[in-house]
């Protein structure tokens, strides 16, 4: 069973997100910020991190880089799920590292299918539209 962290600062996204990964398969872990995230992988290394942008203490951006810059680390798939949709915004978050970029609102299938592609594959992928 792959381990996917869901860093967000808010309660019920973590809660949505939660719920659709485990119906799926996966084990969940939870973090409020980069910093935690930061600790969550230090102890449960997980396969794969879904984060928020926006968050209090440690940015998305920041912990992207993070695990990025780290070689016990840079391997682990980054997804940024976040209201910053612009293109820009999306450039911003592949130059930092991530693997896939996905603007709420989404349709929880398609983080599911986002988060099993990761899972198989190398290329970086930015989602724009909802699947149907």
């Amino acid at each position: 069973m792959s381990a996917v962290l869901v860093v967000d600062d808010s309660t019920m996204v973590r809660v949505i997100l939660s719920e659709c990964l485990e119906s799926s398969g996966f084990e969940v872990i939870e973090a409020i910020d980069g910093v935690e995230a930061i600790e969550q992988i230090q102890t449960h290394r997980p396969d794969l991190v879904i984060t928020d942008i926006v968050m209090p203490r440690m940015n998305g951006y920041e912990l992207c880089r993070w695990i990025k810059s780290d070689p016990r680390t840079k391997a682990i798939p980054v997804m940024m799920c976040t209201v910053k949709d612009e293109d820009f915004d999306r450039y911003w978050g592949l130059k930092q590292g991530a693997d896939a970029y996905i603007a709420k609102p989404y349709c929880p299938l398609e983080i599911v299918y986002a988060v099993k592609h990761l899972l198989e594959m190398v290329e970086p992928i930015a989602l724009k539209y909802p699947m149907p």
